[in-house]
């Protein structure tokens, strides 16, 4: 039996600039972190040569190419899982609409596992890429590709999107103390609402060329934020928020909602500094900054919202078990 353990993320500011359509042309550049709220993969050996599936629905086939679960079929494919295995997922959060990258995550989760199950240990990179070969090149999903990289990477991290599709991929190094400081800024509210993200990004894929001064704005607020957290500024990443939240809604026509607008209302009016939705919008989760002395107001004022406590995590997928450890030669 093999265990891996995924980390879901927040990006903290520069989304959208890693859409293909917009990186090929201009560079992306991304500030995200991944949290302590986790996508698990657990793959076993069975008896026969059955193939079992199981997550909202069971899956019980023969081949690989039955399998239905995209994802599952994708990875197991590229990986070379044959028969006889019985995988099974699951997730701290919502694993669809979330905001938070559970799609990217399971995906290289899946890889990890697979590749893990078969005796073969793969870097990080290969982890992300391969999971973005699986979602935007085979399966053809109109997203990013920053999901994919904080998942496999982890860490507080930035990410430049080359032109060419290569990735560059840089570590935030500050003090221990003032991560954590971050980290207790940064609280995550649910909307109480899941969504698909494919229709809006969608739309924003298909919006990029008439909205290339915001992706513009966003990607510089993402390297102002690198600057200021450098610097040691943290207030700077909540104003930062607030104004990339006004930048996405320009990119698409549903990234918002009146609910959407009431809540992030409620909380600037409750003393934060800037809040924005995590992932493509429409729902999900709105991450907050605010100080920690506001902090009782603000939850006072969201409480008919579910709160998701989190810490920054610092590592990115990992195996936490194998049974082949353990087993007695």
């Amino acid at each position: 039996m093999i265990i891996s353990q995924t980390p879901l993320r927040i990006s903290l500011s520069g989304g959208g600039t890693d859409l293909p359509d917009y990186y090929r042309e201009h560079e992306g550049f991304v500030l995200s972190t991944s949290i302590d709220k986790f996508v698990y993969v657990i793959v076993k050996e069975r008896f026969d040569d059955l193939i079992y599936v199981d997550y909202s629905l069971k899956e019980i086939v023969t081949s690989v190419d039955e399998i239905k679960h995209d994802l599952v079929r994708e990875a197991a494919k590229i990986t070379g899982m044959g028969k006889g295995f019985e995988v099974m997922m699951l997730a701290d959060i919502p694993s669809e609409g979330s905001g938070l990258g559970s799609s990217s995550s399971l995906t290289v989760g899946l890889l990890h596992s697979f590749y893990h199950y078969n005796g073969e240990l793969v870097t990080a990179e290969r982890l992300a890429s391969e999971a973005c070969e699986i979602e935007i090149d085979i399966l053809k999903k109109p997203i990013g590709k920053q999901d994919q990289y904080i998942a496999a990477y982890g860490g507080l991290r930035t990410f430049c999107f080359k032109k060419n599709d290569d990735v560059e991929v840089s570590d935030i190094r500050i003090s221990s103390e003032l991560k954590r400081k971050l980290g207790s800024n940064l609280l995550l509210f649910f909307t109480n609402t899941t969504r698909s993200s494919s229709s809006i990004l969608q739309e924003q894929k298909e919006n990029i060329s008439n909205t290339i001064e915001f992706h513009n704005k966003i990607k510089e607020l993402a390297k102002d934020s690198v600057e200021k957290l450098n610097s040691g500024n943290l207030d700077a990443i909540g104003v930062n928020l607030r104004m990339n939240w006004e930048y996405k809604k320009q990119l698409a026509s549903n990234v918002s909602n009146p609910e959407i607008e009431r809540m992030y209302e409620l909380a600037m009016d409750a003393g934060a500094l800037g809040a924005k939705i995590s992932g493509a919008g429409g729902g999900g989760f709105l991450l907050v900054y605010c100080e920690r002395d506001k902090q009782d107001k603000l939850r006072k004022a969201l409480s008919e919202y579910r709160e998701l406590p989190f810490l920054l995590e610092k590592y990115g997928s990992k195996i936490i078990f194998d049974q082949t450890r353990y087993d007695i030669k």
